[in-house]
């Protein structure tokens, strides 16, 4: 037999792993296209594979197996990367269910639709629920895999972000800190788990304005992602793209810009030039030139980041919703009436479109 690479989602992370052929390796090519469509951003093509997926799962294994589990999670993280929220939750729901129906509710692999749910209710800022979600997963990992272990700390650091959309900075600070101690003993101090904690800490840091505490965490995420991926990988081209941010709100707009082109230059070569995340560093880089009275430069940046959501993502996107606000706010500074009375109209129209997917 060959081996063969499958990829599987883990805390809503997609991951390789290695098998042997077997009877189904039709549909688990089929699923590892979908999860490659999804990074590769072309969330389209994605969402009619993933459809497709479900379905030829359904017919190959019946309705309560495990890959059906699989098939329905990576299609709900699909819907939800298009803010379509009542598909996802359906979903992950479904995908939760099986779960626990072959596993058992308390089962470690029963975190993973928990994790994707708690996120989903994150994004429509459901923070209650979120919170709960959360809490029952880290429980689970506690007690299979004791109070030391570093998916512990992943859950930590994930109850920690609702508290920080929350305004509970306090509250956040604490779980930070317990996920850093914690990766801290388990990994060498470039792990990228230590990396992704010392870049929310120092996003937790500038709302609280902490900026030299700030400064500091982001300069060390930084530094361990360009030594574990990279000057040129997705990862460090997050973070410059973070540290864009920080600078902005401190209003050092020649460093800001700087990091922000850097990050999108990255993104453009990693990822591509039609890819939602160098729409994110278009629109950021917008905001920047906006800042500093650079309308014409904002005006562009902000029109090709307009073109690549709508493409990728859909009309009615958040996204799409917050680039036309930033283009409108642009054209009413310039004064330009005729532009702004057809972006009012457009902004209006997608979020029309929002109300019809069912987004929640």
């Amino acid at each position: 037999m060959h081996g063969f690479v499958k990829l599987i989602v883990v805390g809503g992370l997609l991951l390789i792993v290695p098998i042997a052929l077997s009877i189904d390796d039709d549909w688990e090519a089929v699923n590892s296209k979908v999860i490659r469509l999804y990074y590769e951003g072309k969330y389209t093509q994605a969402l009619k594979l993933g459809i497709q997926c479900l379905s030829q799962a359904e017919k190959a294994f019946g309705s309560e197996h495990v890959n059906v589990a699989k098939a329905s999670n990576n299609l709900g993280l699909i819907y939800k990367r298009l803010a379509n929220y009542k598909q996802a939750y359906a979903l992950y729901r479904r995908s939760l269910s099986i779960r626990e129906k072959t596993h058992g509710k308390d089962h470690f692999l029963v975190v993973t639709s928990l994790n994707n749910l708690a996120e989903l209710a994150k994004a429509q800022a459901d923070y209650k629920q979120a919170e709960l979600l959360f809490k029952r997963s880290l429980s689970i990992r506690e007690k299979h895999l004791g109070f030391e272990h570093p998916k512990v700390a992943v859950s930590l650091n994930n109850l920690a972000g609702v508290y920080v959309a929350q305004g509970r900075y306090g509250k956040a600070g604490p779980f930070y800190e317990r996920a850093m101690r914690i990766c801290e003993k388990a990994f060498d101090a470039n792990h990228p788990s230590i990396g992704k904690l010392q870049n929310n800490l120092g996003a937790l840091y500038a709302r609280q304005k902490k900026n030299d505490k700030a400064e500091v965490c982001y300069g060390r995420a930084l530094t361990i992602y360009k030594n574990q991926y990279g000057q040129e990988h997705p990862e460090t081209a997050s973070v410059l793209n973070n540290m864009a941010a920080f600078y902005h709100g401190k209003k050092q707009y020649g460093r800001a810009e700087e990091l922000c082109k850097e990050a999108l230059r990255i993104r453009e070569v990693s990822l591509g030039a039609g890819h939602p995340a160098t729409a994110e560093s278009l629109n950021n880089l917008g905001s920047i030139s906006e800042s500093q009275g650079k309308l014409v430069d904002a005006e562009v940046l902000y029109g090709r980041a307009f073109e690549i959501w709508e493409r990728s993502v859909g009309a009615g996107h958040p996204q799409v919703v917050l680039v036309l606000e930033n283009m409108l706010g642009c054209s009413r500074k310039k004064g330009d009436g005729k532009r702004v009375k057809e972006l009012e109209r457009l902004l209006e129209e997608s979020k029309g479109v929002g109300t019809l997917l069912g987004k929640e």
